[in-house]
């Protein structure tokens, strides 16, 4: 070494240097990839399929870095203290080594690292060039360096082997979906997303009509009466039953009621509607909506009757009630809620006994107790454990709420408000 002239012994030691910076970048750049995006990737780009490839064994892409890291750093300390002894004497290595030191954490280690971290894919691809025939050539090497280490795993209870998935969890793919840039992914997209994840948490009697609000046709009824309500109706479906919603006999479809009546007035009978209202179809009110939704798709239906576990029916459930947690709100559904849940000018609110918690959650951005009641009405009936004889207040958590009808059998109105300033805003809180 003594030998060398001292120019080329600088250019060596500036080659070690460089080569000890391109593997800490290329171990900082493949490891820190982004695996999905790269999995995207290999279907079009064949860097991003070798990388792929090298990152399958981690343990030998590691071994082969470190291999080539630690050889080019042992020998530009050998450079460096035979550069020192030939300028400054014996001694001078020391001081030497310490500057080696710090040049090497500067420019071939944290420098080439950061870097590779702020933008692993243009480090990554261009140093699997190198590392993919340099691990063929080595591969003795590194073979024998991965097999001491990973029996060295075994005995410290850890299995090489048994490396964890790149599968997502639905709170990962979650926090994958919030922390997207709108740029990417639209913020109302986004929220699609989010909805969509939380459809399992849902049953369909949290979004049902209740029995008492089902709008359907009595055949106990007048003909008349049901030809007037057939006519005024909104709906494009109507359940069809006896007496009671229990008596239920099938849904008669607005379509059918065109062909009955082009047969004149008279063919729009109580046997008629009976003859062309379809079977009715059941759905257990514990049911998920991302099962129920699976199961309007399957058996062609878009309305359904919610029954509990005594065969009673509960409410009704339409395939728009579970694309509207999806998508949000119809115009036509946000004006019924809005007006069942009104805003006073003290900014409280007045709501009517039959909405539903999840409802008056969204429109006032509260977070009352979803796991409990699903109505106002039955919130205020298992808080007071009776119906009270005139009106009332009580409390539940923050919110306050002042009964101002009631009838034998509900608290029909009440007047509600949130008193609690201290605690964070309810955007922050239902977010």
């Amino acid at each position: 070494m003594n030998d060398t002239s001292l120019w080329l012994q600088f250019a060596l030691l500036l080659l070690l240097l460089s080569t000890s910076a391109f593997f800490s970048g290329s171990e900082t750049g493949m490891m820190s990839i982004n695996r999905y995006r790269l999995k995207h990737l290999a279907k079009k780009n064949r860097k991003a399929r070798r990388v792929r490839r090298l990152l399958k064994r981690p343990d030998r892409l590691i071994g082969i870095i470190l291999i080539g890291n630690n050889l080019a750093n042992n020998f530009a300390a050998i450079v460096t203290a035979a550069i020192a002894i030939r300028l400054y004497g014996q001694g001078s290595e020391f001081i030497a080594g310490i500057l080696l030191t710090i040049v090497m954490l500067i420019f071939a280690e944290v420098t080439p690292k950061t870097i590779a971290a702020l933008h692993p894919e243009r480090f990554a691809f261009p140093a699997s060039y190198v590392l993919k025939p340099l691990l063929k050539v080595l591969y003795p090497v590194v073979w024998l360096v991965n097999h001491v280490s990973n029996g060295l795993l075994r005995l410290l209870g850890f299995n090489p082997e048994n490396a964890p998935g790149d599968a997502l969890s639905k709170e990962e793919l979650r926090t994958v979906v919030d922390e997207s840039s709108s740029e990417e992914i639209p913020t109302d997209h986004q929220g699609m997303l989010i909805n969509i994840l939380d459809l399992e948490k849902v049953t369909v009697n949290d979004i049902m009509v209740p029995r008492n609000d089902i709008n359907g046709l009595n055949l106990e009824d007048d003909t008349g009466s049901l030809v007037d309500q057939i006519i005024g109706t909104e709906y494009t479906r109507l359940p069809v039953f006896e007496g009671d919603i229990n008596n239920i006999l099938g849904i008669l479809h607005m379509r059918q009621v065109n062909r009955l009546l082009r047969g004149g007035a008279g063919t729009l009978t109580k046997e008629a509607i009976k003859r062309f209202a379809s079977e009715p179809y059941f759905v257990p009110e514990n049911t998920p909506l991302h099962i129920q939704l699976l199961n309007f798709q399957k058996n062609k239906r878009r309305i359904g009757l919610v029954v509990d576990e005594y065969g009673d029916v509960e409410g009704l459930v339409t395939l728009e009630d579970i694309l509207e947690e999806i998508v949000g709100d119809f115009t036509t559904n946000l004006a019924e809620a809005e007006n069942e849940i009104s805003i006073n000018e003290d900014r409280t609110y007045t709501m009517e006994g039959s909405s539903t918690i999840r409802e008056i959650n969204k429109i006032t951005g509260w977070n009352l107790p979803t796991d409990g009641p699903k109505t106002l009405n039955g919130l205020a009936l298992e808080k007071l454990e009776q119906i009270p004889d005139g009106n009332i207040c009580f409390a539940v958590n923050d919110y306050r709420f002042e009964t101002l009808s009631l009838t034998d059998k509900m608290v029909d109105k009440v007047k509600a408000h949130r008193v609690n300033l201290s605690r964070k805003p309810d955007s922050e809180e239902t977010s």
